[in-house]
């Protein structure tokens, strides 16, 4: 065995044997639900009684919850949703839960997939029309004399990127049942997503709301403390580290997946130390980790025009210009839409797609003024080329267009 195969059969023994730091690793990944849920109860109150009527087999009303990423939304919905399931079974109540990630699936199709499965109804990965999904969806649903509660987790990312025509379809779907019915709940972390609702779709599926607040730093220790109780060994010593994760969460706007993500990254590193107290050190240095991997993961999850934005204004940097105008980046990202076969968006939507990378941090954008000729917004990156470069070639169009960025700058010379 050569001295790299020794390597690495030390660091897999190490973690084939019994860990120093953890007892349920689980419990502190953010999609981990716990059994009691701190400092939502009020909340969890509130869903359940807009719920409840469903037990019955009576419609309930519709419901749009909203709040920053990490406010404790999808656990509270998931953790309603299985209390609810779980009581219908106990009373035989004609109800039944779905619950759709839509930034996971990404399509109308997918998600209406999703809810066929829901519903014990198979449908092809691909190939049917999304209206031939629908009507089998909603014939089989009939028939089945239910009531169905659907959850759409994350629907912001399908209207950004899809527009609403499903939601509407869905929000409208009771006029063409006679035996079933179907309760929409919307969950999103835009804060601004009701403003990207035709009228007719937002007041049939915000009939009720509830909005998330962010947790304060005592809010977060509580949520922490009761994690590592169940995530750490009994003489783990993660006190101080616990202060300091919930301090900087609550910096930044009391995100409790923040906080949780510090936790657990402090204490894998304090693992592959041998240590059993997780330190100061080791969550500044979590921090940086996570910092660069939250920024990639971002930029992988982007719509397909924003890559292509992001990737104008990456193309544009390469010119040492500080900052560049909306016309400038739409010139470039027009020019690249046709060399990837993609139909152009219009100006103005990509003056709202720069503005939503500036707010996710990926770019900065501030107005300046031209004196006589009036004011302008200019754009420049946010994040360092490398790391889009790393981010964007895990797409192959990207990747190719990021091959194609020295010819184009050439022409352009």
């Amino acid at each position: 065995m050569n001295k790299q195969s020794e390597i690495l059969e030390e660091v897999f023994n190490n973690f084939l044997g019994e860990s120093r730091i953890f007892k349920n690793r689980e419990a502190l990944r953010h999609d981990y639900i716990p059994d009691y849920l701190p400092h939502r109860e009020e909340e969890i109150r509130m869903l359940g009684q807009i719920l409840g009527p469903s037990l019955r087999g009576t419609l309930c009303s519709n419901i749009l919850i909203y709040g920053k990423t990490g406010t404790g939304k999808t656990a509270v919905t998931k953790f309603v949703l299985k209390r609810l399931a779980e009581k219908a079974d106990e009373i035989n109540s004609p109800l039944r839960v779905s619950f759709v990630n839509c930034r996971l699936v990404g399509t109308e199709y997918r998600v209406l997939s999703a809810l066929c499965s829901s519903i014990d109804v198979r449908v092809p990965f691909t190939g049917l029309a999304l209206g031939e999904v629908f009507d089998r969806f909603k014939s089989a649903l009939d028939s089945q004399k239910i009531v169905l509660v659907v959850a759409l987790d994350e629907i912001d990312a399908l209207i950004k990127d899809r527009g609403d025509i499903l939601l509407y379809e869905l929000t409208r779907i009771n006029e063409n049942l006679s035996q079933s019915k179907v309760s929409i709940l919307g969950i999103s972390n835009d804060l601004r997503f009701k403003d990207m609702l035709d009228p007719r779709v937002l007041s049939t599926l915000s009939e009720e709301e509830i909005i998330f607040k962010p947790y304060n730093a005592e809010e977060l220790q509580d949520i922490l403390e009761q994690r590592a109780k169940i995530a750490f060994k009994e003489d783990v010593s993660a006190d101080v580290a616990i202060k300091l994760c919930s301090a900087i969460a609550a910096a930044e706007h009391g995100d409790a997946r923040r906080a949780l993500d510090l936790l657990r990254v402090a204490a894998e590193l304090a693992e592959r130390e041998g240590e059993r107290t997780i330190t100061e050190d080791h969550v500044y240095r979590a921090q940086k980790r996570i910092e660069h991997d939250r920024v990639v993961e971002t930029l992988k999850s982007l719509p397909m025009h924003s890559k292509i934005v992001l990737l104008s204004i990456f193309l544009l940097s390469k010119s040492k210009a500080k900052g560049f105008m909306t016309g400038d980046i739409y010139n470039v990202y027009c020019e690249l839409c046709k060399e990837m076969g993609v139909n152009p968006l219009t100006q103005r939507r990509v003056s709202g797609l720069i503005n939503e990378l500036d707010v996710i941090g990926l770019v900065n954008s501030r107005v300046v003024s031209l004196g006589r000729y009036g004011r302008s917004k200019k754009t420049t990156l946010g994040v360092p080329y490398s790391v889009i470069k790393e981010a964007l070639f895990e797409d192959e169009r990207m990747r190719n267009m990021v091959t194609y960025i020295p010819r184009y700058l050439n022409s352009i010379r």
